[in-house]
């Protein structure tokens, strides 16, 4: 959601910094969808480096994700003959997109480049509120709604 306010300072971060590519070594399944939340900050906007209790509310708190992988039934009529669905798929791998903040198998990878560590959440086709029109956009939202 957009601070309208204009209290919230954008995340300042680059694209890779948010969603460092990490092989999970898994590929999903059925009707799902792999997403991997935006990293959590390290730092406030002020410089303080967040405590560890800060920053583990925040990584479990995003909701905004990139779309790793797309199951093969996703976005197919189950009950009929796995037709798409008339409005076609609502993501594609690469997309940046809301998700729903509980639910889904929630998983972390440790990223070899010492930084803070990754989650990644498996979600029903369904589950995938929305699509970010770009990571401009993205920097501008905050984790979660308040």
């Amino acid at each position: 959601m957009f601070d309208l306010k204009g209290n919230e300072e954008p995340d300042t971060r680059s694209e890779e910094e948010c969603f460092p590519n990490i092989d999970t070594g898994i590929e999903v399944a059925g009707d799902r969808v792999l997403v991997q939340l935006r990293r959590e900050k390290s730092t406030s906007k002020g410089g303080i480096i967040l405590v560890d209790e800060t920053r583990q509310t925040l990584r479990f708190n995003e909701t905004v994700a990139k779309v790793v992988q797309v199951g093969p039934l996703a976005y197919r009529n189950l009950d009929t003959e796995l037709t798409p669905w008339p409005e076609g798929p609502w993501c594609k791998e690469g997309d940046l997109v809301r998700t729903i903040k509980y639910g889904g198998d929630r998983f972390v990878v440790s990223p070899d480049d010492e930084g803070a560590p990754v989650v990644f959440i498996t979600l029903q086709a369904r589950e995938i509120i929305s699509r970010i029109k770009s990571f401009e956009y993205a920097q501008k939202m905050k984790a979660f709604v308040d």
